[in-house]
């Protein structure tokens, strides 16, 4: 199993009170899969994606990457959030080698390297730009070739397009299902987008709200590439739409 949480609870501390964010989470997730977390806003899902990523850990229960105890961040798990953190004083070439340089690798090998990534994510030509001179959306496709550039086994997503509009949201949603059918990495994808999960993931896990814990899975078996105005896609994410208002409902408990 590439990742794994095993009865995972998360507690903050928050004044003079303690915030449940996670309760008794238990998750695998296979190498090679995209997995959609969705659920209503505070439900832990950011929370979950740093434990998945080693910048947080459970206040009970373990977390595993390839078997082994994640005891901290590692470059084999690379998370990409809604706000790229792109450095402006650097072009788009250089932001994407930046990784590389830190590794050591040589000048020519690196701009190899991100001259083919940015050829991926259709920047190719956008290699000597600055970063104030990209959109929302050029941006974050920098952000995504950044991130494959160190080859990380794994993609953690929060939220990526979440501020981008709809036209380039849709765009960006073909563009990342083909890097994640020529790349074969594991992706786990936070979204509040259900028709975004829908169209992104092999499988999608509805959330509860504070503490969060999974409490519907769908697996979605639609052919590639998906659009979001199909007609398969719209039945599908009325469906899970339908598990998660139940969870936004006055009243609504969960069964345990």
């Amino acid at each position: 199993m590439k990742l794994e949480v095993v009865g995972a609870n998360k507690l903050f501390n928050a004044r003079d009170t303690t915030l449940a964010a996670l309760d008794r989470i238990n998750l695998s997730v296979e190498e090679g899969e995209f997995l959609c977390l969705i659920g209503p806003s505070g439900c832990g899902k950011s929370t979950l994606l740093y434990l998945l990523a080693g910048l947080e850990t459970p206040t009970q229960g373990q977390v595993f990457a390839d078997g082994q105890p994640v005891r901290g961040t590692d470059p084999s798990r690379v998370l990409i959030f809604q706000e790229t953190a792109l450095f402006p004083w650097l072009n788009v070439q250089a932001n994407v080698e930046f990784g590389l340089k830190m590794k050591g690798i040589a000048r020519e090998k690196r701009a190899e390297i991100a001259l083919q990534l940015l050829g991926m994510v259709h920047l190719g030509s956008f290699a000597r730009a600055w970063i104030h001179e990209l959109s929302g959306g050029m941006r974050q496709r920098v952000a995504l070739a950044r991130a494959l550039a160190v080859d990380p086994a794994v993609l953690l997503m929060d939220e990526p397009f979440g501020a981008l509009d709809a036209m380039t949201r849709d765009m960006l949603h073909g563009e990342l299902q083909e890097i994640w059918l020529n790349t074969h990495k594991t992706v786990v994808f936070v979204t509040h987008n259900v028709r975004e999960a829908v169209v992104l993931g092999d499988r999608v896990l509805v959330m509860s709200p504070r503490p969060g814990r999974f409490v519907a899975e769908h697996r979605i078996s639609l052919p590639r590439p998906r659009r979001i105005d199909d007609v398969e896609t719209t039945a599908l994410t009325r469906r899970i739409s339908a598990d998660l208002r139940l969870t936004e409902a006055p009243g609504y408990a969960r069964a345990d």
